[in-house]
């Protein structure tokens, strides 16, 4: 059978365009090498305005909902902040990835788990798939594989770098008070160069962890070990201890070329501050399934044109990024007090929940604190030269 469509990889970003495809009358061959469910590391929080993106509701796989968040500049004083509306929906990519692998065959889509694909290749009437021991034929094809994944690496898509390192892991709710954390997140910042540590609150648990830089991998476990003390966590508690990698696409690399586009991590698209990939993967999905419903409908010639409109609805909020995060390294207490600040926090929230676009749709009062936040990552090295140079 020949599909309009093959999707390599069924997490966030595969299996929802896989659902918009279907759910527009597109033929769909979703695969994955796992066997589902299956768990991937993650925090698990998919914020408000990632959630805005979605045509259905998360609410059968949400554990908890964070509506108050913790802030402290190395483990220094507390500072709360929010107003118990909702922010961030807690989940766990085990439930989650399931759920939407589920809404996508529910829409029309065929999935295929525990399937290899070994080869790809483009044409210019369509692509040719290697995949379980079959060549597939399709006329577009979507790379959702992940870091370094497959259809990247052979049609020389994406060129993701690893920027980043964390390490997490599970505390039951009987080994620490779950009144303390349920609704709420907790944010250590600059306890590692370039990262933070965090406690999620989950349906039985609390996702503990910290990320940095990747020259900070060696120094991830004694991290998360200062993390558990500071909140009288033992060691011992924590459970499903593992390590993952945050990728960015290399400045330049393109995201499409002919028949074929890459989504989610596959195309290194991660929020380089806070290292959350689910907005990105769940934008990137959506964009991709319009550029290959215009392909497939006659209407464009490629799948070029995705590349540019993402880049292009992605560039503010990345640059805005890239600034506060090069800003609480070089100049920690005085980004923190600006980030902290109660109008700056407010449109951080509107943000978070998608109410506003991006940091550059944010006005009023919250405007002259957020310039001052702009000219102190300014004054930290432009933020572009600073991740070319990693």
């Amino acid at each position: 059978m020949t599909y309009d469509a093959v999707v390599v990889g069924a997490g966030p970003a595969g299996s929802t365009c896989a659902y918009r495809l279907a759910d527009r009358g597109a033929r769909v061959l979703l695969l994955d090498r796992a066997r589902f469910p299956r768990d991937k590391p993650c925090g698990g929080g998919v914020t408000g305005r990632a959630a805005r993106l979605l045509p259905f509701s998360l609410e059968p796989v949400v554990e908890d909902v964070v509506g108050f968040v913790d802030l402290r500049l190395r483990y220094g004083k507390l500072h709360a902040r929010g107003r118990g509306e909702p922010l961030v929906y807690m989940t766990q990519r085990l439930r989650l990835d399931q759920f939407l692998v589920e809404q996508a065959v529910a829409a029309g889509a065929e999935f295929r788990a525990n399937c290899r694909v070994t080869g790809a290749e483009v044409k210019d009437e369509g692509v040719v798939v290697d995949a379980g021991g079959e060549r597939i034929e399709a006329g577009a094809l979507v790379g959702a594989d992940g870091v370094n994944g497959i259809v990247g690496r052979a049609l020389g898509l994406g060129g993701n770098r690893t920027v980043g390192v964390a390490l997490e892991g599970n505390v039951p709710f009987r080994a620490l008070d779950p009144g303390r954390y349920r609704g709420r997140a907790v944010i250590e910042l600059a306890v590692l160069p370039g990262g933070y540590g965090w406690i999620f609150p989950k349906g039985d648990h609390a996702n503990v962890g910290v990320g940095g830089w990747q020259s900070e991998g060696q120094k991830l476990r004694s991290a998360l070990k200062r993390l558990c003390e500071a909140h009288g966590i033992a060691p011992d508690d924590v459970e499903g201890l593992r390590g993952y990698r945050l990728p960015l696409r290399a400045p330049g690399r393109p995201l499409a070329r002919g028949r074929a586009l890459l989504v989610g991590d596959a195309a290194g698209l991660i929020d380089p501050i806070s290292g959350d990939g689910i907005f990105e993967a769940f934008l990137s999905a959506d964009y991709a399934a319009e550029a290959v419903l215009d392909l497939i409908a006659g209407r464009e010639d490629t799948l070029e044109p995705y590349g540019r409109r993402l880049d292009g609805r992605l560039a503010t909020h990345l640059w805005a990024s890239w600034g506060v995060k090069v800003a609480l390294d070089r100049f920690p207490r005085p980004t923190f007090l600006l980030a902290r600040n109660r109008i700056v926090w407010s449109a951080v929230e509107r943000i978070v929940r998608g109410e506003v676009r991006d940091v550059a749709a944010v006005g009023g009062i919250a405007r002259p604190p957020l310039k001052a936040l702009a000219l102190l990552a300014r004054a930290a090295g432009d933020a572009g030269r600073a991740y070319r140079q990693i």
